[in-house]
């Protein structure tokens, strides 16, 4: 099983520092970042398979980070970890419920999915292959 690299993102550094091990046991390796700033800093010096956005970020601080994350060209899954099953993020590729017992399992899926989809043509417009 290949190591997926994950940005978890959150301003709750208690539970980003318990959150930890239970990935890293479900063989993710784990990049914390306690706000936008490191968030950023990190992803730039990084080469991340998953972004995770937690609940205390606000919603315009999570919109803004993928914003950028997708300027920047990346096409890293960005999934929004959250307590309420109907708070969602228009912007982010998946929404995941955090009290989900199988909150690794999901995510998990989801990277699978990703794996599985076609890449997007590289072929430039007017160029015959």
């Amino acid at each position: 099983m290949p190591l997926t690299v994950v940005l978890a993102v959150g301003l709750d550094s208690s539970l980003l520092a318990s959150q930890s091990p239970v990935w890293q046991s479900a063989g993710y390796f784990v990049t914390s970042a306690g706000s936008i700033r490191d968030a950023i800093v990190h992803f730039r010096h990084g080469d991340f398979d998953l972004v995770l956005l937690g609940d205390s970020i606000p919603a315009v601080s999570r919109e803004r980070l993928t914003f950028l994350i997708r300027a920047s060209g990346s096409r890293v899954l960005v999934v929004r970890i959250t307590d309420s099953c109907s708070d969602c993020d228009s912007f982010a590729d998946a929404t995941i419920r955090s009290e989900s017992v199988n909150l690794t399992r999901s995510v998990g899926e989801l990277m699978a999915k990703r794996a599985n989809m076609p890449a997007p043509s590289r072929a430039l417009p007017g160029n015959a292959t």
